[in-house]
């Protein structure tokens, strides 16, 4: 009798071998990003208490109403959320362990959200996200540094054109007698809005400035601006954050309409959009949440952050950056004596630091030299009859680039000077790399 094949879940995505080189590469040079500002990882749990995300995102946004995936626990009764964002999570950590209790701390975090929504290019059920959030620090000056970190992270990624947008939402105060004055003119024009937008028009008004419908924003030019609500306080807190970004040549440009979803951000607001994906453009958010901590149990706390839609960038690499790379050596044998022999040397590779696989079965040489050529190895390591009698391997150059001055194309190599010679010429071919590398960059710079 057949059995049905299961498949993922819809949205949820598997993450196979040949998208991982992609992946590392990213993580690697983000974390080092983060690291090289003084932040620090933190870790929370996937499923929090929904009440830390109904507090902290608004009952009524879009996340809260319709995305979460929601639960109540069989034991208690609890209810519990799957987070569909972070901030919220690295907030409540900090209250509940004091983390601020000796001054200010930068933090970032690496992991899954979740959100129940039609998945889309660029949108999916469960997707990753990295982000950091700088805690107790209340001026300007911390959410530059985040946008020159993030700028960093770009050109190192050799990401292409992303566009840096800005915004101020202002403080509460100032938010709510914007927000009067727009829900009475909406109400006024509203048979100019579409179907959501006129949903939302006593909700989340706010959210309405984001629509992407071309009647709803032919409307919206004509409508209140929250600028022209500001006061002295956050004008000149957003004309720091334009002088400091204009004094390091970082290009961007205000937009008016950019409210982010959430409902605990103030001040400044900030994304990294790309016209290359679609609708879903935006690669990375943020901007200063000053309010999250008291609504979360704390202590009136400043605070600024963003995440990075990891799966977003990943799109925009493409396959351009890492390789299939399985491992640095590929070990060869002809079975018997030799496999035992080529298994020893194998694990002294290993010692030495090398990535290596040992053929498993007793193919060909000609049948593993194949296999060894497709792990995308620098070198393969032969050990047959006549090698094992010898007490040498035979070392063979797979790629062009490795056939140095080290082995030649192909040179015998007794045993105790193999992993010695194979670490020096894997360390010499790294250096090679490297200075192609800056030499392009510094080509492309020019």
């Amino acid at each position: 009798m057949s059995t049905r094949k299961i498949n993922a879940v819809r949205g949820m995505n598997d993450l196979l071998p040949s998208a991982a080189a992609v992946l590392e590469h990213f993580e690697r040079l983000a974390i080092g990003a983060l690291r090289s500002y003084g932040y620090r990882q933190i870790r929370t749990p996937v499923v929090e208490p929904t009440a830390v995300f109904r507090r902290s995102l608004g009952e009524v946004t879009d996340i809260v109403e319709k995305e979460m995936y929601t639960f109540v626990d069989s034991l208690n009764g609890e209810s519990l959320t799957l987070r569909p964002e972070n901030t919220a999570g690295v907030v409540r950590a900090a209250v509940e362990h004091s983390l601020l209790h000796d001054g200010p701390c930068r933090l970032w975090y690496y992991g899954p959200m979740y959100r129940h929504e039609r998945p889309q290019r660029g949108r999916y059920r469960e997707f990753f996200q990295i982000g950091a959030e700088a805690l107790g620090f209340a001026g300007p000056e911390v959410e530059v540094e985040q946008i020159l970190l993030l700028q960093r992270l770009w050109r190192a990624l050799d990401l292409g054109p992303v566009g840096l947008q800005l915004n101020t939402l202002g403080q509460p105060d100032e938010r709510m007698r914007h927000r009067q004055e727009l829900v009475a003119f909406l109400q006024a024009n509203r048979a100019e809005l579409d179907a959501d937008a006129q949903r939302r028009i006593e909700t989340n008004p706010l959210r309405i400035l984001d629509s992407k419908h071309p009647g709803t924003q032919a409307c919206l030019e004509r409508a209140p601006r929250l600028m022209d609500f500001l006061g002295e306080g956050s004008l000149s807190h957003f004309e720091r954050v334009q002088q400091l970004l204009r004094q390091e040549q970082i290009a961007f440009q205000i937009n008016p309409r950019l409210v982010r979803g959430l409902d605990y951000y103030n001040l400044t607001v900030f994304e990294w959009v790309t016209d290359r994906l679609g609708a879903q453009g935006t690669i990375c958010g943020g901007g200063r949440y000053d309010g999250l901590f008291e609504l979360l149990g704390g202590r009136p706390t400043p605070a600024c952050g963003f995440s990075i839609g990891v799966e977003r960038v990943l799109e925009l690499l493409g396959e351009r950056v890492g390789t299939n790379v399985a491992c640095d050596i590929y070990v060869l044998h002809q079975g018997g004596s030799t496999y035992d022999a080529a298994l020893r040397a194998a694990e002294r590779l290993r010692d030495a630091g090398m990535d290596v696989i040992l053929h498993a079965d007793a193919a060909s040489l000609k049948s593993q030299m194949r296999k060894a050529d497709a792990s995308g190895a620098e070198f393969a390591v032969i050990i047959g009859v006549e090698e094992n009698a010898e007490a040498s391997a035979t070392v063979k150059a797979l790629r062009t680039s490795a056939e140095g001055a080290a082995f030649g194309q192909q040179q015998r190599v007794p045993i105790d000077e193999l992993a010695p010679r194979l670490v020096d010429a894997l360390c010499a071919e790294q250096a090679d790399c490297e200075q192609e590398a800056a030499a392009a960059g510094t080509s492309d710079a020019i």
